[in-house]
């Protein structure tokens, strides 16, 4: 059966089987690229999870310092000063460094958004 001898219905039944076909595409490739992401993002998770114990501990030092350690050498509040600036540096340093991270990780998804970008592109040209 040559081309011409096609009905319309079979035409119309093979564009949106095509159709289907290149969503199912576009579909399966964003999830695949998701993962990818996901998986470059565990040191960032990991470094901001870290930078969160940090300060939670940051409070819970300035506290015990304000108790313990202030009767010592120094006045009260000069101790737990020192104490609490250090780790709040420290959790700051932690949260930035995941932060950054996680934006260099995620700009966009600039792969598929080109893909879908030409896909346009194609549906708009006139069939020949």
């Amino acid at each position: 059966m040559a081309a011409t001898d096609r009905s319309f219905s079979e035409v119309l039944q093979d564009i949106i089987g095509n159709v289907r076909e290149i969503v199912r595409s576009e579909v399966r490739f964003a999830k695949t690229e998701v993962w990818e992401e996901a998986a470059k993002s565990k040191l960032s998770a990991q470094l901001i999870c870290a930078g969160g114990i940090t300060a939670v501990f940051s409070i819970l030092f300035l506290l015990l310092t304000a108790f313990y350690a202030l009767s010592m050498v120094m006045p009260h509040w000069a101790a737990a000063l020192t104490v609490g600036f250090v780790l709040a540096l420290t959790a700051s340093t932690l949260l930035t460094q995941g932060m950054g991270r996680f934006k260099k990780l995620f700009p966009a998804t600039e792969t598929t958004v080109e893909i879908k970008k030409e896909n346009v592109e194609w549906s708009k040209q006139p069939s020949k």
